[in-house]
This record gives C-alpha cells, sequence and structure tokens, in this order.
C-alpha cells in the first residue's frame, strides 16, 4: 500500500515560488549547487534564468554525461486500442471523436511487436486509449506472456489501475508503467476533461505511487505541455519527482515532455511552449535530479531532437507510429496525434551516432545469475 499521499500546491503558490526565487543570483547559485532544492528548480525554471540558457545547457550536458555515458536508449511505442471512455478536449482519442476505432487482436498485437522487433527495437511502450472493457488486465498479461522472451523491457501506458492489478502485470513481464498527469493545474485540469474516469484529478495523480508499490522496475510521468503554465508545471514536476524518490527509492523513475500536436478535433493549446521554452525545463529537471531518465519522442521535430543529443534526454523513441495496427498498415487512420519526427529507428541512430553518441537497443538481459560459493554476478550486456 501507499505510505502516503502525494498532493501539489495551488498553482498560485507555486507562481509566487518562482517570482521569489526568480533572480539572477539564485540562478547562478543554483548551477553552482550539487544538490538542489525545490527553491533552485524553480530558480532554474524562472524567467531570469532564460538569459543563461547557455550556462543551463553545459551544466545540463555534464551531469548528463557523468550519470550516463555517452548513450541513449532507443524505443518505440505499440499502439494497441483507440477506443476512450474519457473525454479530453486535446485529444485524437477522445470519446466524442468521430474516428475508426480498433482493438489489436492478439495475433494483430503480436504481428506488430515482431514488426517492431525485426527493425530492432527491444524496448516497447504498449499504449492504448482508457478503455477497461475494450482492453483490460487480462489482456497485457496475454500479450506480455507472448513478448517478453523478446523484449529487454516492456512497459504500458494504458488506464490507470489499482496496485494489485500493477503486481498481477510486474509478475507478467510488464517492468515500466507510465502514467501522466497532463496537467497539473486543478483548474485546467477540469476545464480540458470532460468525462469519463479521467475527471477525477487525485486519483489519477495517486497512480505513479501505486504502481511503484506494486514492484514496478519504472514509473514514469509527466504533463502535457500547452494546457498550462509550463514554469509551473515544471515545478510541479520536480515535486512529484522528489516525493516518490523518497517514498519509492527502488523505484527507477523517468519524467516525459509532450507537447501538443495536432489531432482529430482540432484542440488548439492554450498557452504556448516554444523549443526555447521546452529546453529550459529539461535542463533544469535534469540539474534538479542527475539521476532521472528524460525521454524525447518523435512529437517533436528531428531538428530540435538532434541537437538536444548530450544535453539531458536519455531515451528517444523513433519510427513511431500513434494509430494501432499502423506498422503492419501504415494507410490506417486513428491516430492519436501527428508525429514530428517521421524517420526510421536507422536514421535516428545513425545521426545520433554522427553526434559521437551510442544509441542502445537493448541494455541488458533479464536474467542474472549468482554463483554459490564466491557470490560472484553475471550477466549479459547487450
Amino acid at each position: 500500500m501507499t505510505q502516503d499521499t502525494f498532493t501539489i500546491p495551488d498553482f498560485a503558490e507555486l507562481r509566487q515560488l518562482v517570482a521569489t526565487h526568480g533572480h539572477a543570483a539564485e540562478v547562478l547559485r543554483a548551477l553552482r549547487s550539487e544538490r538542489l532544492d525545490i527553491n533552485g528548480l524553480a530558480a532554474l525554471l524562472s524567467p531570469a534564468a532564460e538569459n543563461l540558457l547557455p550556462q543551463l545547457a553545459a551544466r545540463s550536458g555534464q551531469i548528463t554525461a557523468k550519470r550516463f555515458g555517452r548513450t541513449i536508449q532507443i524505443y518505440a511505442p505499440l499502439y494497441l486500442s483507440n477506443f476512450c471512455i474519457n473525454r479530453c478536449a486535446y485529444c485524437g482519442f477522445s470519446a466524442g471523436n468521430r474516428i475508426e476505432r480498433r482493438v489489436l487482436t492478439m495475433a494483430e498485437a503480436e504481428e506488430e511487436a515482431m514488426i517492431l522487433h525485426g527493425r530492432g527495437f527491444k524496448h516497447i511502450l504498449l499504449v492504448s486509449g482508457e478503455a477497461p472493457a475494450r482492453l483490460g488486465v487480462d489482456y497485457l498479461v496475454e500479450l506480455a506472456a507472448r513478448l517478453r522472451e523478446r523484449f529487454a523491457s516492456i512497459s504500458i501506458e494504458v488506464q490507470p489501475l489499482e496496485e494489485e492489478e500493477y503486481a498481477r502485470l510486474f509478475a507478467s513481464g510488464i517492468t515500466s508503467v507510465a502514467v501522466y498527469q497532463e496537467t497539473y493545474d486543478r483548474g485546467i485540469y477540469s476545464q480540458v476533461h470532460h468525462g469519463g474516469r479521467k475527471c477525477d484529478f487525485d486519483y489519477r495523480l495517486a497512480t505513479p505511487a501505486r504502481a511503484a508499490a506494486a514492484g514496478m522496475r519504472e514509473v514514469g510521468i509527466g504533463a502535457l505541455l500547452g494546457l498550462a503554465d509550463w514554469r509551473l508545471e515544471g515545478l510541479a514536476l520536480g515535486m512529484h519527482l522528489a516525493w516518490l524518490r523518497r517514498h519509492y527509492w527502488r523505484t527507477a523513475l523517468t519524467v516525459s515532455f509532450p507537447r501538443l500536436r495536432p489531432a482529430e478535433g482540432g484542440f488548439q493549446p492554450l498557452v504556448t511552449v516554444s523549443e526555447r521554452m521546452l529546453s529550459q525545463l529539461i535542463f533544469a529537471l535534469r540539474i534538479f535530479d542527475p539521476d532521472v531518465g528524460l525521454l524525447l519522442s518523435t512529437r517533436e521535430e528531428a531538428r530540435f531532437r538532434d541537437g538536444m543529443v548530450g544535453l539531458g534526454p536519455t531515451r528517444y523513441s523513433a519510427g513511431s507510429c500513434t494509430a494501432p495496427g499502423g506498422y503492419a498498415h501504415p494507410e490506417l487512420a486513428g491516430e492519436q496525434f501527428s508525429v514530428g519526427d517521421h524517420r526510421s529507428m536507422q536514421e535516428v541512430c545513425a545521426d545520433i551516432c554522427r553526434r559521437g553518441y551510442d544509441p542502445v537497443r537493448k541494455d541488458w538481459d533479464a536474467t542474472f545469475q549468482i554463483q554459490d560459493g564466491g557470490g560472484e554476478m553475471s550477466a549479459a550486456a547487450l
């Protein structure tokens, strides 16, 4: 069971925190610090830090190199279903949108996975709309049983589940859960979520803790950028990240930075988040938490992703399709959003290599052997 409940301050309080610590002297102090508190993160997210963006980039790059070396893990999403019971203003899968709906059969899902496997992917993210009656835990358990011997890791981004359900998925071979709050601003959250279980802000906020308590090796959080003030979203992400670190220190953590992309329904961002703003957010969170995995997906254009290599992000998606069945049948409609980087996995990896970094398709085999007597542990590294 979770040890207590994470709560987020009102955004007015977060805004005051950024204003209080948003001075050049505090930004410089934060850049020199070995360990940041939440006040230091507020300084790095403040307008005062914009003029010091090159220094933030350099510090972020130094920390990333020290903690992660010159490697970037490559993964691909596998969309299983676009059925959804929620009515989210910003999402192409929203129940109110008239799109072609489908849920992959087990054979179709396995076919999609093996297409990705054939392209060299060893880390996959299973994604679906939130419709438990269409795609629930039983489906995921069966699919994981079919795939777990073929992939180094299987992650999920599906509807929030209960702790015992996450424990069952972990036992089946799924080791990572991503669940994004979308926005930590309660007012905006109510404004953009019009129906479905997703309207329950607090239940969703507690989901990462349930997944970690269930034994998941990794939990990912994030905010959908373009709904509320990005500086305050970043501060909320830092607070959530720090809380999870304190309570679930055995669990690896990641943060994603999805910016709104064109999707069915025509929703327009409520606030602007430029590439420069996104960069500042990424650098600030890397400096705040040196060990967190930072994901940069194909929502972003190739030019921007290439420019960020080595400066903070540690994982890139590649060759992504956001329509269920879209790898086997690229002509299919029903995507969640349109991607910004259309390069293949090979092209993404080649560009990473050209910048002197290593695209990693697989890290470690899942099986570790401890030898009796000497206590020696061995594993196969790929």
